[in-house]
């Protein structure tokens, strides 16, 4: 089942990785795809939605700008997001926006992280709600890696993943 999609507007975000499409309110930023990845769209009707410029999604475009062009955009200049999931898929994703730019973490660690805060959680469900963020870049999730360190999957694909890490996140 799709959201409803009164007001939400679309751009498309060329990147040197490919095209993103970004999916915004008037208030929040809630999607930000690459053309053709998993789950593209979330749970949007993206076929109701409008391609108009907004100031919102200047500010994503401007974001992304500054992440391709090497620089650590921060929380200063992001837009406000607001992606829609589950409580356990929210609560994955808002672990994800504390990986710091530059850093990984694991899908066990993050099972760790939830479990401590009362949130039974177990490394393939991190896996799940990771894959299903609606909000790639923004939210971090690429900064996940396999206990052994190994890329495993990307919703985005695993050569899209390794790029991001080693060209622009500099861990490569």
């Amino acid at each position: 089942m799709t959201a409803d999609t009164p007001g939400l507007l679309l751009a498309d975000c060329p990147t040197p990785l490919g095209v993103m499409l970004l999916a915004a309110t008037r208030e929040v930023l809630v999607g930000a795809w690459f053309e053709g990845q998993a789950h593209f769209g979330g749970n949007w009707d993206l076929s109701r939605a409008e391609r108009r410029d907004s100031s919102l999604l200047h500010l994503a475009q401007a974001w992304i700008a500054a992440y391709f062009a090497g620089e650590s955009p921060g929380e200063n200049t992001m837009p406000p997001l607001a992606p829609r999931g589950t409580p356990f898929q929210l609560a994955v994703w808002n672990l994800l926006r504390t990986i710091p730019y530059g850093s990984t973490t694991t899908y066990g660690s993050l099972s760790s992280a939830l479990r401590r805060s009362g949130i039974r959680a177990c490394p393939q469900a991190v896996g799940g709600a990771v894959g299903r963020n609606p909000l790639c870049l923004f939210i971090p999730c690429h900064r996940v890696l396999g206990s052994d360190g190994s890329l495993t999957g990307y919703a985005a694909g695993t050569a899209r993943k390794k790029q991001l890490l080693a060209k622009y996140d500099k861990l490569g």
